[in-house]
């Protein structure tokens, strides 16, 4: 997989096609929205939600290995449950506390109930390192100088591409914020067009869509517009 590098703030980022963003310098790998299930949730709900945090865990495990991040910042939404053991299985945990022991963990949760209960490393509801702000959700008031890292929209965007339409998660950026898809096999998502993601973008947006091995990157008035995308 090749990543995308971009500048935020004067500092670059590195955005995987995995849907994770990592800042070298600090060596910080960011993730939003695990979206951990216990075994038969999400099947209960509907078939198209199976368990799979098993898929989840070893994605963020191969990050790990691949950038050797100091921290790992995890936006939520991540636990739908107070008590982390009883969602996730044995060898589930097992992974993330060998993870836990190559990174420190900080868990950004807005509903400390249901934060990370029990797993390795801090959870806190905003996370600040330099200029940059990370929180689940995006904040409606910024401060001159800051730059906001948030999940919780999973934005996904919809481009013709071969005279097909293909919708796929993306990251979002803009003057002084970066969105991050679900890194969860749950996620839903929302249009990036759609007023609830756009109005954090007054000033116009970008979008990075997840390729298999690449990202695309398109400007909000070029999604329409038919692109190679494989």
């Amino acid at each position: 997989m090749t990543a995308a590098p971009i500048h935020l703030r004067d500092e670059r980022f590195m955005l995987d096609p995995a849907g994770a963003a990592f800042w070298p310098a600090r060596r910080i790998l960011i993730a939003a929205d695990l979206h951990f299930e216990k075994p038969g949730m999400g099947a209960a709900r509907t078939a198209a939600l199976p368990h799979n945090n098993k898929a989840t865990l070893e994605r963020l495990n191969r990050l790990v290995r691949l950038y050797r991040p100091a921290k790992v910042i995890v936006l939520g939404d991540n636990l739908h449950d107070r008590d982390a053991t009883s969602l996730l299985a044995k060898d589930e945990r097992a992974r993330i506390e060998s993870m836990a022991r190559e990174a420190s963990f900080i868990w950004i949760s807005d509903k400390p109930d249901a934060g990370a209960a029990g797993l390795p490393g801090v959870c806190v509801p905003v996370y600040r390192e330099g200029a940059f702000t990370f929180r689940h959700m995006a904040g409606p008031q910024l401060g001159p100088r800051e730059f906001e890292v948030s999940g919780y929209f999973q934005p996904k965007a919809s481009i013709d591409a071969r005279a097909k339409r293909v919708s796929r998660p993306c990251f979002v950026t803009g003057v002084n914020r970066l969105m991050l898809p679900a890194f969860g096999t749950h996620g839903g998502g929302l249009d990036v067009r759609d007023h609830a993601i756009a109005r954090f973008f007054p000033r116009g947006l970008r979008v990075f869509l997840l390729g298999q091995d690449q990202l695309f990157s398109f400007a909000l008035e070029q999604l329409g517009r038919m692109a190679e995308v494989a």
